[in-house]
């Protein structure tokens, strides 16, 4: 394993202990739009745009204002400056502002919206209604889940190295103060086949049962870890979409359809590579979407295991219960763990658990395959997902709206 590699990793072995690595510090330095008079006014208006604490984005920063300049050039940036985050902006809107060519501009936006993904479209052909994109989570995910390792470009690759320096700031931290459970993981389904008090909602196979449609897409974590030398060699084409999300990544082609047999077995092809598979926080019959995710690479579980930031999943429905009767201090659940919340010593055969940064994924029952001192019980009380998107977007919305604030105050 390279040196890269092993920087990359959750967990870290000092003599007889294996524990996670010490945490990353934030490495932010907000400066002024006025410090950068090598960039077009077209690129510093669309930074200013996207570094909005509605968007969840970044103070204005070098990182930002080099993510920008790659993403758009400065005639596509001069048509974005003009979108909104909350009211869509047609292309008759836009190219009045632009005072060009209606024909122009709808060629641009669709550049955009459908071949690079890095803004919002809606609506249908005749009435398009266009909105900018947060750049995490939004622009990163939409623009690398549907280009296959094969056909990564040198600019996505650029782009990629671009985004992992933007986040490697440490920024998403200032958004982390008061988190909504926006995603929840699923235990590894070896661990709950036959557990009494497993729920549906905690069944990939039952999820999957209420859709039609499936699509499949590249993992844009790994596939960023990959360009810049640090990835885990875990398989990619894992991410799934379900329902009317999946019906538009495959009518656009950034997505690959699947049929359900096919979407449980890449699932199923995942958990045995060490991945733990995630839902949005919600039970929607309209759409849904699972990610198979590693914690080397996948940024929210990094924002935990790397930053030791409070994160946005959901409390698990299930925690490990350890038996150290049957315990030989080994450290192998330890080593799997991929959120870093277990330590060993395995000299002075003690254990410690970071119970909050627990997802309740079960490899480390799974490690555990010798002296089987690691069980799955639930937990008491547990809180079942959001009925509805609708509902999910009730009841997060004011603590997005205060964090928000707090950090417009925080860099004005």
């Amino acid at each position: 394993m390279s040196d890269n590699n092993v920087k990359r990793r959750v967990v870290e072995i000092k003599g007889n202990i294996i524990g996670p690595r010490e945490p990353k510090l934030k490495n932010l330095k907000p400066r002024k739009l006025s410090d950068f008079p090598g960039a077009s006014a077209v690129h510093l208006e669309v930074a200013k745009k996207l570094s909005n604490p509605l968007l969840m984005g970044p103070p204005i920063c070098e990182e930002l204002i080099a993510f920008v300049r790659h993403l758009f050039t400065e005639e596509q940036a001069g048509v974005v400056r003009h979108l909104g985050m909350l009211s869509g902006k047609t292309e008759e809107d836009i190219a009045r502002a632009e005072h060009r060519p209606v024909e122009q501009i709808r060629k641009i936006l669709n550049y955009l919206a459908f071949e690079l993904r890095a803004i919002s479209c809606n609506g249908p052909e005749d009435k398009r209604s266009y909105k900018l994109l947060p750049i995490f989570p939004g622009i990163y995910e939409f623009v690398l889940i549907g280009v296959t390792p094969e056909a990564l470009s040198d600019w996505h690759r650029r782009f990629a190295e671009l985004f992992e320096a933007l986040y490697e700031t440490g920024y998403s931290l200032d958004y982390l103060q008061s988190p909504k459970p926006m995603v929840r993981f699923l235990p590894v389904g070896k661990v709950i086949e036959t557990h009494p008090m497993a729920l549906p909602c905690d069944r990939m196979e039952v999820i999957l049962d209420q859709y039609k449609t499936f699509g499949v897409g590249q993992c844009q974590c790994r596939i960023s870890a990959n360009v810049i030398g640090k990835g885990c060699g875990r398989p990619l084409a894992n991410c799934v979409s379900m329902g009317q999300f999946a019906e538009i990544g495959i009518l656009h082609g950034w997505l690959k359809s699947v049929s359900k047999k096919e979407a449980l077995q890449i699932k199923a092809e995942a958990e045995a590579n060490g991945l733990v598979n995630w839902m949005f926080n919600v039970e929607s019959t309209k759409g849904q979407h699972s990610c198979s995710c590693c914690g080397c690479c996948c940024k929210a579980m990094q924002l935990v295991n790397q930053f030791n930031a409070p994160g946005m999943m959901a409390p698990p429905h299930f925690l490990p219960r350890f038996d150290l009767t049957k315990c030989s201090f080994c450290g192998k659940c330890a080593r799997n763990c991929p959120m870093g919340s277990l330590t060993i010593d395995t000299r002075a055969k003690t254990q410690k658990q970071k119970i909050e940064r627990c997802i309740g994924c079960g490899l480390c029952v799974l490690a555990c395959d010798k002296s089987h001192a690691i069980n799955m019980e639930p937990v008491p009380h547990h809180k079942m997902p959001y009925k509805s998107w609708f509902s999910m977007l009730v009841q997060t919305t004011p603590s997005k709206l205060w964090t928000a604030l707090k950090v417009w105050n925080k860099y004005r």
